[in-house]
């Protein structure tokens, strides 16, 4: 997500950035970038800038309450704090026999800036003084920003202040821009630029809905808006129409995106990946034309995409479930499959055991009945060990477009027919969703005679489909298994069942007992024997 990426740089400060609506909750982060959050934080902004201005003022042995309001520390500003920095450049040009840091006006208020004594770094000084009064400025410019929080009496204006006024950057989905178009035309919104995300499952009139959130000062010249950047991915999934006859002879599920794509607009087409290992990448790159990767990925040199994955033998795998009829469906079309949604939870279970974070597991599956399923069941099989968790997200494929982790249990749940999933673009979003793992549980049979699905199943059923895992291994920094190496064959184990996998977990859950019983009545506890750092619940075997 862009406005999600936007918080791990400091491109722009996080004041500038506004989230509106209910998607404020998704951002993985635990500031509020909602309105009252945004108000929130300004409020306490200025309180800090305050007390910044007011410890200013006491290092200049300057009387009175400067830091009592916004306003106040405006005028200290340009009666005390600027005529002393207009005076220490004009001694430095006149008393060149004086240090630098002796004419600074400003030293008590940083007693730790790095000025030389060495009387030939003059010039040094001079920058560090400038940079200490750069900061000065700085607060000021906030203490400035935050004025409007002090004249404006309650939240609601002083967040549309925010929105109008402020934010440089704000997020929302059209849906919510739908909701709120009379207010934003109201309280006079403008921007010139719009960046719409997941374009291509977006419906094409709600594409044009954000487009239309300002009324032009005049008119006759059009709309303030310069320019609209479309970004998305036509070979994924469309928009969501759910009545039949409007989605085939309407074609309401075609969204803008792919209809300038399909009448041949000018398009930037992104040729390189640097989310997957090549091999994971390679059972969606068939879908691209010219999909390579970027040479990180291609020459070897990103660490993480280095090393296997520890306990399994295999970065990705289709793991066959048998040709036992085990789909049901409570009620219409709520599809589950409590053999796939058992050897997931078990799964799941071996790799945090092995040391796997629970925030990097995601688990996904192709129907709504079948995601409820899977959240009972492993909910129910951690109860032994509440330490384990739950995984970062429990979603079907549809939902998590757009998302990834390095992780991917996949549930493919139907056992009599291939369901919603020969949907090419349903396949490759699940398949592209993981960026290091990538583990399939499905009726194998079935699903490799599909014959739009062919060229993906071809590459998975070029591997074993009983799952192999390496019962040696644990995650740590003695892992070094290079990826696409399966080590020596003594400690491969195969599992073929859902029930041997369970055996499997028990085991470790009983090494996980003793290893800790040992270390307390061992006195004292050697650093050398204590489980990995990078190790969550059980030590190696």
């Amino acid at each position: 997500m862009i406005s999600g990426s936007l918080l791990k740089t400091s491109i722009l400060a996080n004041r500038h950035l506004l989230r509106l609506g209910q998607g404020e909750k998704a951002l993985a982060t635990e500031k509020s970038f909602s309105k009252v959050g945004r108000v929130n934080h300004m409020l306490q902004k200025r309180l800090d800038r305050l007390s910044e201005v007011a410890a200013l003022a006491k290092s200049l042995n300057v009387a009175g309450d400067h830091g009592y309001t916004c306003e106040t520390a405006d005028l200290f500003f340009k009666h005390t704090v600027r005529l002393r920095w207009e005076k220490f450049l004009d001694s430095i040009k006149r008393e060149k026999d004086k240090g630098v840091q002796e004419l600074f006006p400003f030293g008590q208020f940083f007693p730790d800036a790095p000025f030389s004594q060495d009387e030939s770094a003059r010039e040094l000084n001079v920058k560090i003084a400038s940079d200490c009064y750069d900061y000065i400025l700085g607060v000021f410019k906030e203490v400035e920003e935050c004025r409007a929080m002090e004249l404006l009496r309650n939240n609601k204006d002083r967040g549309d202040y925010l929105l109008c006024k402020q934010a440089r950057i704000i997020a929302m989905t059209c849906t919510h821009a739908a909701m709120r178009r009379d207010e934003f035309i109201r309280l006079g919104l403008r921007y010139d630029s719009l960046v719409m995300e997941e374009a291509g499952q977006v419906l094409e009139i709600e594409t044009l809905i954000p487009m239309l959130l300002q009324k032009p000062d005049n008119p006759s010249s059009g709309s303030p808006l310069k320019r609209v950047v479309l970004v998305g991915d036509h070979n994924q999934l469309p928009p969501i129409v759910k009545n039949p006859a409007l989605q085939k002879y309407a074609r309401m599920s075609q969204s803008l995106f792919s209809r300038l794509i399909r009448l041949g607009n000018p398009a930037i087409c992104l040729d390189k990946q640097g989310r997957a290992r090549p091999e994971l990448a390679d059972l969606y790159r068939w879908r691209y034309d010219k999909l390579e990767d970027l040479g990180m990925l291609a020459d070897g040199s990103a660490a993480a995409y280095k090393l296997g994955n520890p306990g399994f033998v295999h970065d990705f795998q289709l793991i066959d479930v048998g040709n036992l009829d085990t789909e049901s469906a409570p009620v219409p079309f709520f599809y589950q499959n409590i053999v796939e949604a058992e050897y997931i939870a078990a799964l799941y279970q071996y790799m945090r055991l092995l040391g796997y974070q629970a925030e990097k597991i995601t688990v996904l599956t192709t129907y709504n009945g079948q995601k409820h399923l899977l959240k009972d069941v492993i909910s129910a099989r951690i109860q032994w060990n509440p330490s384990i968790g739950m995984p970062s997200k429990i979603s079907t494929v549809d939902k998590y477009q757009g998302r990834q982790n390095d992780y991917v249990l996949l549930s493919l749940v139907r056992t009599r027919n291939v369901g919603h999933i020969r949907d090419v673009r349903r396949l490759v979003v699940a398949l592209s969703r993981a960026r290091l793992g990538l583990y399939m549980f499905c009726r194998k049979e079935l699903f490799e005679s599909c014959l739009e699905l062919a060229p993906a199943f071809k590459l998975l059923s070029a591997r074993p489909s009983v799952l192999e895992l390496r019962t040696d291994e644990r995650c740590g920094s003695q892992f070094a298994r290079k990826s696409g190496k399966k080590g020596s064959a003594a400690g491969i184990v195969k599992v073929h069942n859902v029930d041997e996998m369970a055996e499997l977990v028990s085991t470790y859950a009983g090494k996980l007992d003793e290893f800790f019983a040992a270390q307390r009545n061992t006195a004292p506890i050697e650093a050398s024997t204590l489980p990995d750092e990078n190790t969550a619940v059980v030590a190696q075997e």
